[in-house]
C-alpha cells in the first residue's frame, strides 16, 4: 500500500490540510451526541416506553452518524493512499445531503463542502444562505400541527418557498460560474435578487450579493475583495461558520415570525393545556399557564438579539469615538477622557445595570441603556490602543505631510484601520450581553415579566425542574447555544481578520 511509504509527518500534514476530513469527523461526533440526547429525551418514565417522534428522529440521527463516520473513513483512506479525494467519495456527499430532512445542519454543511472540489467564498455563502432559509421554512412549518396558525402564515410560507427556489438556483449558478476569472454580466441581476431575499434577515444572501457585485465591478483587476478573503478564512473553522449560521437563523426566524407565528400562542393563557409534554402540536410542551413554549422561545429570540446587539453597538460607537479622540490628540484630552472613563470602569457592569434599572424602572429600553453604559470604557480603551499604534504608521505620517486635516486623518485613515479588533471584541461581548439580559430578567430587573424573553421563560420554568424539567431546559439550551455561537464566531473573526495569518 502507498500509505506505508509515507512518513508520519506526511500523514498528519495530509489530514490537517484537508478541510473535508475535519468537517466529517466533527459532523459525525456531534450527530452521534445529538442522537443520544434525542433518545434520552424521547424516553417516557411514566410508561417505560419511548415517544414515537423522538425515537424516530433518534434512529435517523444514529443512521446518519454511521454514514458520516463511514465517509470519514473513506476520506482518510483516499488521503493516505492517493493524496486527494476521489470522485466516488465526493459523490457520497449527495447521499449525506438527505440529512436535511432531519434538520441536521452539521452533516448537511459537511456534505455540501464534500461534493465540490474547488470551493470559494461565493459558494460557501450560497450554501449557508440556502440552508438558513430551508431551516427557517422547516421550523415555521411545524405550526401546521397547531390548532390554528397566524393570519399571515400562508403568505409567509409562500414567500419562504419562493426564496428557497431562488437561492437554490443561485447556489447552482454560483457553483458553476463562480470559479471563472471574470463573472458573466448577468450575475449582477442574480446579486440584486439575493440582496432582496436578505430582507428576511438572511445576511448570508446579502454578503453573497455584495461579493458578486464587487467581483463584477473589479473585473479581476484586483487580487480579491476583503469580504471574500474574510469568508474564506472564516470558512476554515466549522464551529465559527455553524455559529454564524445559528445566529442568522435566529435573526431570520425573528423577522419572518411576524408572518408565520401567532403571538397569541406565546402570551395567551390556556388553562386546559397546562404543562403539556412535548408533542407535534406543541414541540417543546407548554408552561404553567398553558402557553406554547416553542412559540415563546421563538419570540424571545427577538428580545435577546435586539438587546444583545444594541447594547453592544451603542458602546462600540460612543466608546470608539472617545477612544479615537483620546488616542489621537493625547496629552490633556487623553487624560481627561480616560480618567472620567476610569471612574465608570471602577463600578462593576452588572451592579451599574441593576442600579440604573432600579432607578428608572424595568423596561427593554432601560435594560439596553443599562448594559451599554458599563461597556463604554472597555471599548474606549481598545480603540485608544489601536489608534496609538496606527498613528505611528507611515501612511498616516504621509497624510500629515500632505496637509490633511486632523479629522480627515483620524476618520479616514486611522479609524477604519483600527476597527478589526473592535469587531472581534464586540462579537465576543454580545454573548455576555445576552447572558446579562437573561440574568436580569430572571431576577425581575430586565424585560417586563409579561414579555416572552428567555430569562423570563427560564425563571418560570425553574419552579418545575423536578416535575417538568423541559420548561427550564429548552430556554436554557437556547441561551447556551446563542452565547456559544457568538463566542465561536468571535474566535473565527479574530483569526480571519488577523493580517499575520495566511
Amino acid at each position: 500500500m502507498k500509505s506505508s511509504s509515507i512518513t508520519k509527518q506526511e500523514v498528519q500534514f495530509r489530514l490537517k490540510s484537508c478541510p473535508e476530513y475535519a468537517q466529517a469527523s466533527f459532523a459525525g461526533i456531534v450527530t452521534l451526541l445529538l442522537a443520544v440526547v434525542l433518545l434520552l429525551n424521547s424516553y417516557a418514565p411514566d410508561t417505560g416506553g419511548f415517544h414515537g417522534t423522538g425515537l424516530l428522529f433518534s434512529i435517523a440521527y444514529f443512521v446518519f452518524a454511521l454514514l458520516q463516520f463511514g465517509v470519514w473513513a473513506l476520506i482518510r483512506r483516499d488521503l493516505l493512499q492517493h493524496g486527494e479525494l476521489r470522485k466516488p467519495t465526493r459523490a457520497l456527499g449527495y447521499v449525506l445531503m438527505l440529512s436535511l430532512l432531519t434538520a441536521n445542519v452539521f452533516i448537511a454543511t459537511a456534505a455540501f463542502q464534500l461534493v465540490k472540489r474547488r470551493k470559494n467564498a461565493a459558494y460557501t455563502l450560497a450554501v449557508y444562505a440556502w440552508l438558513t432559509t430551508v431551516l427557517v421554512f422547516g421550523l415555521s412549518g411545524l405550526n401546521l400541527f397547531k390548532p390554528y396558525v397566524a393570519n399571515g402564515f400562508l403568505l409567509g410560507m409562500g414567500l419562504l418557498l419562493i426564496i428557497i427556489v431562488l437561492q437554490l438556483a443561485a447556489l447552482l449558478l454560483v457553483a458553476k460560474y463562480a470559479d471563472r476569472t471574470v463573472l458573466p454580466r448577468w450575475m449582477g441581476l442574480l446579486a440584486g435578487i439575493l440582496i432582496l431575499t436578505a430582507l428576511t434577515g438572511n445576511l448570508f444572501a446579502l454578503f453573497l450579493g455584495l461579493l458578486l457585485i464587487s467581483r463584477l465591478r473589479d473585473k479581476d483587476f484586483t487580487s480579491g475583495s476583503k469580504l471574500g478573503e474574510v469568508v474564506e478564512r472564516l470558512s476554515r473553522s466549522s464551529t465559527s461558520m455553524l455559529g454564524l449560521l445559528f445566529i442568522l437563523f435566529l435573526l431570520t426566524v425573528s423577522i419572518t415570525s411576524y408572518l408565520t407565528f401567532d403571538y397569541g400562542m406565546a402570551i395567551d393563557n390556556n388553562y386546559s393545556l397546562i404543562l403539556q409534554p412535548p408533542s407535534l402540536e406543541y414541540p417543546l410542551g407548554t408552561d404553567n399557564f398553558g402557553r406554547d413554549l416553542f412559540s415563546r422561545i421563538v419570540f424571545g429570540a427577538r428580545i435577546s438579539l435586539v438587546v444583545g446587539i444594541l447594547s453592544t453597538l451603542i458602546p462600540v460607537i460612543i466608546g470608539g469615538i472617545l477612544g479615537a479622540v483620546a488616542g489621537y490628540y493625547g496629552r490633556q484630552t487623553d487624560n481627561v477622557i480616560m480618567r472620567i472613563l476610569d471612574i465608570l470602569f471602577a463600578v462593576p457592569g452588572i451592579l451599574l445595570a441593576i442600579a440604573i434599572i432600579a432607578a428608572f424602572g424595568a423596561s427593554t429600553v432601560n435594560l439596553i441603556l443599562a448594559l451599554s453604559v458599563g461597556s463604554i470604557p472597555t471599548y474606549a480603551r481598545t480603540m485608544r490602543a489601536n489608534v496609538l499604534l496606527v498613528s505611528q504608521l507611515e501612511y498616516v505620517q504621509a497624510a500629515r505631510a500632505f496637509g490633511s486635516s486632523d479629522r480627515t486623518i483620524l476618520f479616514k485613515h486611522i479609524v477604519p484601520n483600527s476597527l478589526a479588533p473592535m469587531i472581534v471584541k464586540s462579537t465576543l461581548t454580545i454573548g455576555t450581553a445576552v447572558i446579562s439580559t437573561s440574568s436580569l430578567s430572571y431576577l425581575g430587573l430586565g424585560v417586563e415579566p409579561h414579555i416572552p424573553e428567555w430569562g423570563n421563560i427560564l425563571k418560570l420554568g425553574s419552579a418545575f425542574l423536578e416535575t417538568h424539567a423541559y420548561t427550564a431546559i429548552y430556554p436554557g439550551l437556547a441561551i447556551i447555544a446563542l452565547v456559544l455561537s457568538f463566542n465561536f464566531l468571535g474566535d473565527g473573526l479574530r483569526d480571519a481578520l488577523d493580517p499575520k495569518l495566511d
